[in-house]
């Protein structure tokens, strides 16, 4: 059986595979990751070939960046919408003090299935939190059913929304 002799790769090839190999380390990202994080962030649905033309590199690799960036938590890719347009009236951002282990209040707060944003902070409060309600009735309720009954809550500062001026989801790739 005659021997095969190898082909030799040709440079954009050879570049592909170093690419790849830059970035197999868990959590490092490099420029392409980056890039690859950007283009997704303008669109999320965007095919993975014409990322892969951007970017130079194969589909195949996209694909594989894509997975390890999403499995290691880098990223998410999912649906952003509007509340206002799907029938919450209401966004207000809670600032809440706590009297004792700030962890337990921040784990119930963020249970609250009309809490999408919980951090504890150091500051003036221990946890901010932004809700979306229905209408004022409801962010009553969550404010003095949900929020002000938990144990070692003992001040909630309500910050209601009047108009959205900014908000992106495009840091991270720089």
């Amino acid at each position: 059986m005659p021997a095969h002799k190898s082909q030799p790769k040709s440079p954009k090839s050879v570049e592909r595979s170093n690419l790849e190999l830059i970035s197999s380390a868990p959590n490092a990202l490099d420029a392409i990751d980056r890039q690859i994080i950007s283009q997704l962030q303008r669109d999320g649905r965007r095919a993975y070939g014409a990322i892969a033309e951007e970017v130079g590199l194969s589909e195949a690799a996209v694909r594989r960046r894509v997975q390890r960036l999403r499995d290691s938590g880098v990223m998410q890719i999912v649906a952003i919408t509007d509340p206002l347009q799907l029938g919450y009236g209401r966004e207000a951002l809670v600032g809440i003090r706590v009297h004792g282990d700030v962890r337990l209040v921040a784990d119930k707060v963020a249970s609250i299935e009309e809490a999408n944003y919980v951090v504890m902070t150091a500051g003036s409060f221990d946890i901010i939190a932004e809700l979306i309600a229905v209408d004022d009735d409801a962010l009553v309720h969550l404010l003095n059913d949900a929020i002000r009954s938990i144990p070692g809550v003992t001040e909630v500062e309500t910050f209601l929304y009047l108009k959205l001026s900014k908000q992106t989801y495009a840091w991270g790739a720089k």
